[in-house]
């Protein structure tokens, strides 16, 4: 009798086998990436419309994925139904789009009804397939190989590792088309405006409080007319940005500065000049500056505010942390 021991181990040992058969699978389309792979790249390249994903079945879910990928790494693309573009959706593929159909078999009859109108519609077909010689693999300008794949499938029948390596084709297309375009980091941040990473690279100039949110005073002006401007300035962002006769930015004075003062002094004189209490030469950004870089100088330094400049060192703006978190970065 198998003790709860040993079948911790058989179920292990199992799981174990299926990630192997998976991971040989992946690895060995190395071998398959040749000159049609580059014409499949040179294919999306030269695609003046989108690339409309087709498949049915698990294949339909990694043509929806990999349709995905291409469409937040600057390939634009859509998936399409078989099922539905055979009632009337298919009205959506143009002879300016590419079809991309997906079919382990290449003999999956949803897919392979679609071919012909394609062709009548002028769109070119690229076929993500195990099976070159098929109805899809024969009918396609383009032919991507992953091979007769053995399936993690014990019974070798469901769609398994021939998913993943349909999945792993997919990717690397789309990751090959993505860099071949030089889609940025700017870029991908557009496309993902709610997202972590999105966030991170917003532009500083996203994010600066500038106009009447941006507290700024002249060399000369009273301690006591500093804190006001600060306090009466929308957003109160705590600090306000010190500038000399030609506009250009020689300090900033915060809260911290007048509770420092108040913590060593016991009692200033709120009729004196800013020049003398004021932080010099403070750090600063760009405009053009990832929010990711403010945040960091802001971390480093132990600092709540950073003044945005031009190449002039003209003050364009402010950055608070508080701005930080509210685009929760």
């Amino acid at each position: 009798m198998a003790t709860p021991s040993d079948r911790t181990e058989i179920l292990l040992a199992r799981a174990a086998e299926v990630v192997r058969v998976e991971a040989r699978t992946i690895a060995g389309l190395e071998s398959r990436l040749d000159a049609r792979f580059v014409k499949a790249v040179d294919i999306l390249l030269a695609c003046e419309g989108q690339v409309i994903a087709t498949g049915v079945g698990k294949a339909g879910l990694v043509a929806q994925k990999i349709s995905a990928t291409l469409a937040s790494t600057g390939t634009p693309s859509s998936f399409l139904h078989p099922t539905e573009a055979l009632h009337g959706d298919l009205g959506r593929l143009r002879a300016r789009d590419v079809l991309f159909a997906l079919s382990n078999s290449g003999e999956s009859a949803e897919v392979v009804a679609l071919l012909g109108p394609a062709r009548k519609i002028g769109a070119p077909v690229l076929a993500l397939t195990g099976a070159p010689q098929s109805s899809l693999g024969r009918h396609a300008d383009c032919v991507l190989d992953i091979g007769r794949v053995q399936e993690a499938c014990p019974m070798n029948l469901a769609p398994t590792a021939s998913t993943s390596a349909m999945l792993a084709m997919g990717d690397a297309l789309a990751m090959v088309v993505s860099q071949e375009r030089s889609f940025s980091r700017e870029e991908y941040a557009l496309y993902h405006p709610a997202g972590a990473l999105g966030r991170k690279l917003m532009k500083v100039r996203e994010v600066m409080r500038t106009g009447a949110q941006m507290p700024v005073v002249n060399v000369g002006t009273t301690i006591r007319d500093v804190v006001l401007v600060m306090n009466r300035t929308p957003g109160r962002p705590g600090a306000a940005l010190v500038v000399d006769g030609s506009a250009k930015l020689v300090g900033i004075f915060t809260h911290g500065d007048l509770a420092r003062l108040l913590e060593h002094a016991g009692r200033i004189d709120v009729g004196d000049v800013v020049d003398a209490h004021m932080g010099k030469n403070p750090k600063v950004v760009g405009p053009d500056q990832l929010v990711e870089e403010a945040q960091h100088l802001l971390r480093e330094h132990r600092i709540d505010q950073i003044p945005v400049v031009d190449a002039d060192r003209r003050p364009l703006g402010l950055v608070d942390v508080q701005d930080l978190l509210d685009v929760r970065i």
